[in-house]
């Protein structure tokens, strides 16, 4: 049971102020339920996360707003959730009082480090399929990683109040998905409300409450972190065993730095500080640390009196799929734009990113992104929170160049300028990824052979219901790493869901293309291709950047080249500007004499001449088919 420690709050009038957000709660484990919420992008997780925090009064009706749990612009602008938000609510069944903390997930494949990181906080997860669309390829994936996690689901049918919900035929997929019973799927909706009461009452009942002895060593483990500039790193933990106590001294195990607890506490929709976060619980801590570095995500918190020996095991390491170099705009902004970078990392462990120079850009960062989709949250993200004006290089994957003195060591390529010289290079490697795809069967000949032009194999093609269906592909990570997501939904009318993992590295006849501008090598504008691609993509290029590369007083050659050899070419022609405006009358060897000294002019300019880029022209590759 809860007991009150601290009176409410009561003003002069004797009328009460805030009884519920200012009493502090102490609660036996067996009535803390920790679970997340997963489930696909846009099947209404985030909506029926603002249904529980109304319904339980964790916020009011007057500060109630859409995705009150995404708490940046981007998210509500682009209607997604991009980082996971955990929350602390209090309810009551059948008289006894309940503390509820739940992580909000995002449901993007490229976010899915996200989730595997609240999963690892949890006990239970409510499995969101939205009732018009049905098991998407997300649901799945997230589905499998809560199951390795032996998290209880409990299975929701959500966007019932929609006039396409097919009920029945989606329930049917839910109980062959995971083999429950269709009496245990709830109806819910996020927009009415519908089926609240029930979800929080399956919480309760079904998801299993935190195992942890209070008297053991501390031992919490970090799942996020904030940076706050006033007041440093804020870290989010969840506690497995002992007690963390304000004003406690306390190490981090893989870092081995020690700091003293300034302030402990739990999530509500702000910081709610505590004299103490008990085993089972989840909470934050401030500790004024300021570098970025000293705080991973992953760590384990212990006491410095009385340590824990165990690191807590628990969430996989982050693999970035999708590489491209960030550069500021302004060569001076460099540091500053590092600063920003650590500060991103803090909030965004998944990304990775490492000191990098270019001829053509001076320096910057060589950045992992999860996938295109990160990349573009990151680029925005840095523009917004830091005012950072970037530049960002074409994006590609990670290859293994193998060299005939060392034909069994590897080396790793990031970038197409570190490719070593294929004369003295054995084979080249590329990573190769299982790639899931739902959708419509009307659309399969369409996507199978989209599918077939990125250089797939299909391996498994399994039909879910009359009309949905499974592919199994394998496919080279490169090609998916450009158009493909979009042609995929530009093929299948949206109707089509992706989900994809590493599956390893294999052979592959790979070239590295260049691009010369005025006939000098643009290396942030570099790719590695596959051979037989090479000429057509070179082609393009070219095309595309003769598009957006202004025109100059003087001609400038656009070339793609494989080594010595050019492959395509494009011209973006002079700007003439009229010297012979000023002659009128008078013998035509005036004007002669004007058009030679002014040919001679160019000739000079296209040797010193430099072609500015915009930002569009490196990513010209991703919309080629614009």
């Amino acid at each position: 049971m809860f007991y009150p420690l601290y009176p409410p709050e009561i003003d002069n009038f004797g009328v009460l102020l805030h009884a519920t957000s200012t009493r502090l709660y102490h609660t036996d484990m067996k009535n803390i339920r920790n679970f997340c919420i997963i489930a696909h992008i846009d099947h209404g997780k985030s909506t029926l996360a603002d249904r529980l925090l109304q319904k339980t009064g964790t916020i009011s009706d007057r500060e109630m707003q859409n995705q009150a749990l995404d708490d940046m612009d981007l998210e509500r602008e682009r209607g997604i959730t991009i980082k996971s938000h955990a929350i602390q609510m209090n309810y009551t069944l059948d008289g006894e009082d309940y503390i509820l903390n739940l992580i909000d997930t995002p449901g993007h494949v490229d976010f899915s480090y996200e989730v595997s990181r609240s999963i690892a906080a949890c006990e239970g997860a409510l499995l969101i399929v939205d009732a018009s669309q049905g098991i998407e390829a997300q649901t799945i994936s997230n589905l499998y990683l809560a199951l390795e996690h032996d998290l209880e689901i409990i299975p929701i049918l959500n966007k019932m109040d929609l006039p396409g919900a097919q009920p029945e035929e989606v329930t049917d997929q839910i109980v062959e998905l995971i083999g429950c019973d269709p009496s245990e799927v709830i109806p819910a909706s996020g927009k009415t409300g519908l089926g609240v009461d029930k979800i929080l009452k399956a919480v309760i009942d079904r998801i299993p409450a935190p195992k942890g002895d209070e008297e053991a060593p501390l031992q919490a483990m970090i799942f996020d972190s904030v940076f706050n500039s006033f007041r440093g790193i804020i870290a989010y933990f969840r506690v497995k065993n002992g007690v963390i106590r304000k004003g406690e001294k306390i190490k981090f195990l893989n870092t081995g730095k020690s700091y003293n607890a300034e302030e402990v506490g739990i999530l509500k929709m702000d910081l709610s500080p505590r004299k103490e976060v008990k085993a089972g619980d989840v909470g934050y801590i401030i500790s004024g640390i300021k570098k970025a570095a000293e705080v991973k995500v992953g760590d384990t918190i212990t006491t410095f009196e009385n340590p824990t020996q165990e690191v807590l095991k628990g969430f996989e390491d982050v693999k970035p799929m999708v590489f491209a170099g960030i550069y500021p705009v302004d060569t001076e902004d460099y540091e500053e734009l590092r600063y920003s970078m650590e500060k991103l990392q803090l909030n965004d462990s998944s990304l990775v990113f490492e000191a990098e120079s270019s001829a053509a850009l001076g320096f910057g960062f060589r950045c992992g992104f999860l996938g295109m989709l990160h990349m573009e949250i990151i680029q925005e993200r840095l523009e917004r929170e830091f005012k950072m004006t970037v530049i960002t290089t074409v994006p590609n994957v990670s290859y293994k160049a193998f060299m005939n003195k060392t034909p069994d060591v590897a080396k790793i390529v990031n970038n197409p300028s570190e490719l070593p010289d294929p004369s003295g290079m054995n084979r080249i490697e590329e990573p190769y990824i299982k790639a899931q795809v739902i959708t419509k069967s009307e659309y399969v000949g369409q996507i199978m052979t989209l599918c077939i032009t990125k250089r797939g194999e299909l391996t498994n093609q399994v039909y879910l219901t009359q009309d949905r269906v499974e592919l199994t592909f394998e496919m080279p990570m490169g090609e998916i790493v450009f158009d493909f997501y979009d042609k995929l939904k530009t093929v299948s009318r949206g109707y089509a869901s992706f989900d994809y993992h590493p599956i390893g590295y294999r052979d592959s006849d790979l070239i590295r293309m260049d691009l010369m501008l005025n006939a000098e090598v643009v290396d942030a504008l570099s790719a590695l291709v596959h051979r037989s691609n090479a000429y057509d993509l070179g082609k393009r290029i070219c095309i595309k950047l003769k598009e957006l590369i202004p025109r100059q007083q003087f001609e400038i050659p656009i070339q793609a080249a494989i080594g010595a050899k050019v492959i395509a070419r494009e011209t973006i022609k002079a700007l003439r500007k009229d010297v012979t405006a000023k002659c009128y009358g008078g013998d035509i060897s005036r004007k002669r004499k004007l058009l030679e000294k002014q040919k001679a002019g160019k000739k000079r300019m296209r040797q010193v001449g430099r072609v500015e880029i915009p930002q569009e022209a490196f990513l010209a590759v991703l919309k080629l088919n614009d």
